[in-house]
């Protein structure tokens, strides 16, 4: 089986099992979906959103975030991984929209990732789910699924990246982005995954890899 003929029918079980995949980022605009996106590196989307209503509600805006000190921000979220770095960059990247975009979150790849704190995954995240510009977000859990099920050759995020905008439609990548993240915590996690019992990897998974994680699932005893 050819990448595009696995890549045709990966999307088929993506659309049974997650036809309609939320956001899983609470946010209202641009900018919340920014910031919440920025905290949510090294931290999970369940903890992000325990935050994000108490720092919203001291500023929803890049003018009101601006405003506020970097002790100010890192009090309100300093119960996510690297809450220190992320306090100086919400405060940094709002300035910058403030005093270079008008308030406004731009919508530009380039522009995105200009922004401290903001790398070609958040960008990637902001333009396609808040503007609705093709792009196709690749974090470790997506790098991760498209080796094991033969999409990817799983050297880089990069190349990765570069793999399945080849297989699927610019105008789906972002839904297929959130179907693949779902999917991931659904039915196909790191480690103690049964790779036969899956509804994707059972047959999309190479024998190699399959040789390779069961033998990994092994030696874990």
């Amino acid at each position: 089986m050819t990448r595009a003929e696995k890549a045709k029918k990966i999307e088929a079980i993506l659309d049974r099992l997650h036809p309609l995949p939320p956001v899983p980022l609470q946010h209202e605009d641009p900018f919340t979906l920014l910031v919440a996106v920025v905290l949510s590196a090294q931290t999970t989307d369940e903890r992000v959103n325990m935050v994000t209503p108490a720092l919203f509600a001291r500023a929803r805006t890049p003018a009101e975030m601006a405003k506020l000190r970097v002790p100010q921000i890192l009090s309100l979220i300093k119960s996510c991984g690297l809450a220190p770095q992320k306090a100086k960059a919400l405060r940094g990247l709002s300035e910058i929209l403030v005093e270079e975009h008008g308030g406004r979150v731009p919508d530009t790849l380039e522009e995105l990732e200009a922004l401290p704190g903001v790398g070609h995954k958040t960008a990637s995240v902001v333009l396609v789910q808040a503007f609705g510009k093709p792009a196709f977000p690749v974090d470790t859990h997506i790098h991760r699924l498209a080796a094991r099920w033969g999409l990817s050759s799983g050297k880089n995020v990069v190349q990765t990246e570069r793999d399945l905008k080849k297989l699927f439609p610019p105008e789906k990548w972002g839904k297929i982005h959130l179907q693949i993240i779902y999917f991931g915590r659904s039915h196909c996690p790191a480690r103690g995954h049964d790779l036969r019992a899956c509804p994707i990897c059972s047959w999309a998974a190479t024998k190699t890899r399959m040789r390779q994680e069961m033998g990994s699932a092994a030696a874990r005893g």
